[in-house]
């Protein structure tokens, strides 16, 4: 599977896992992104279903074992090089989930993974769309 310059749009999946009025968040450790903070997430593997992905995917940058619930939102992630030619290509589902198990640890693809209260979201420069999925999250936890 090719992630740069991609020949079709990669399918990747998001686990927004909110607890005690916080959000997990991972710091990338590879691009796209790298170096930013971001909600756990990855790409969908060929037979996987979007929300066994999304907890693997969970488990696999967090540590944590979550169960996915309600659909928050499907949004187009698309990055261009300099040349403006579509350099990543995704096409994101992310799912509010719950924690079941698991103590929080970077691992895979993140080089930090911490929880982070509503009230910090503001410094961190998300992505607009990752901004909206927090907040939609949120709403749905009250």
């Amino acid at each position: 599977m090719q992630r740069e310059f991609p020949e079709v749009p990669l399918v990747g999946v998001g686990a927004i896992v909110i607890e005690d009025d916080r959000v997990v968040l991972v710091k990338r450790a590879h691009p796209p992104l790298q170096a930013e903070w971001s909600i756990p997430g990855g790409v969908l593997e060929v037979g996987e279903l979007v929300r066994e992905a999304a907890v693997r995917e969970a488990r696999e940058e967090t540590g944590l074992t979550v169960e996915p619930g309600e659909l928050l939102g499907v949004y187009d992630r698309v990055l261009r090089d300099a040349e403006k030619r579509v350099q990543y290509h995704y096409v994101l589902i992310d799912f509010l989930c719950r924690r079941l198990a698991g103590d929080l640890a970077a691992a895979s693809d993140a080089s930090e993974v911490r929880w982070f209260g509503r009230e910090e979201l503001s410094a961190l420069n998300l992505a607009e769309d990752t901004l909206d999925v927090i907040r939609k999250g949120f709403a749905k936890i009250v």
